[in-house]
């Protein structure tokens, strides 16, 4: 009997993730796509809530794992509502130290539990806010270390890594659902619906859109 290959999607809701969510679809087909997302204690709901919704509107199987603990041993931007953002200093203070690195392993644990061996994550080291865990030479590195630690061939792929925000978008339109990924993604660092059009995440986006739509109707 054939086996069916299956993919993974480490998925916040964002435009990255969702945007590889449908990647993942169109080569899988939906019914061999799975998504998981993670609780860390992040600082507004909202993209949990888009990505609880973004799934069912799919009909791609979601599960969801709560990490919150790491907020017992780091402090930083993304997970305390009072702090301003900062991006003046050598990382941002929304840095989340080990967060990608505890994704990954999180997410392989789960593919192996499911005999799932190809797991997408959206990270991007071209229009990025400069976190060290979104490079590409971390993820190769995950991705041995994961082998060598569960001894299965992991596959994690980052179809994003060398894309600009605005080939981002392109890439969502040549899927033909680049109008979803706007209307249905959150991505502001401060949880305001349809974004607060000044914090670093909002700024790339929309910059990135921009570019894109401008060349488009040219």
């Amino acid at each position: 009997m054939t086996i069916q290959k299956q993919a993974l999607v480490i998925f916040s809701g964002g435009q990255d993730s969702t945007t590889c969510l449908f990647q993942a679809i169109n080569e899988f087909g939906v019914g061999n796509v799975q998504a998981i997302t993670f609780t860390y204690g992040q600082r507004h709901a909202i993209e949990l809530e888009r990505a609880q919704w973004i799934a069912q509107d799919l009909r791609v199987k979601q599960t969801v794992l709560d990490l919150s603990l790491i907020g017992s041993i780091t402090h930083n931007a993304l997970m305390d509502n009072t702090a301003a953002i900062d991006t003046s200093g050598s990382l941002p203070n929304t840095f989340v130290d080990g967060r990608n690195a505890l994704f990954l392993l999180y997410a392989a644990i789960y593919a192996k539990s499911q005999n799932i061996h190809t797991i997408f994550v959206g990270v991007c080291e071209t229009d990025f806010s400069g976190y060290p865990d979104c490079r590409d030479v971390f993820v190769k590195s995950m991705n041995v270390t994961l082998n060598l630690a569960m001894a299965y061939d992991f596959d994690i792929r980052t179809p994003l890594m060398y894309l600009t925000k605005k080939e981002t978008w392109a890439l969502a339109d040549q899927m033909g659902v680049l109008d979803y990924v706007r209307e249905h993604t959150h991505t502001c660092y401060l949880g305001v619906p349809n974004g607060c059009h000044e914090c670093p995440s909002c700024v790339l986006r929309e910059r990135g859109l921009s570019e894109y739509l401008q060349d488009k109707n040219q």
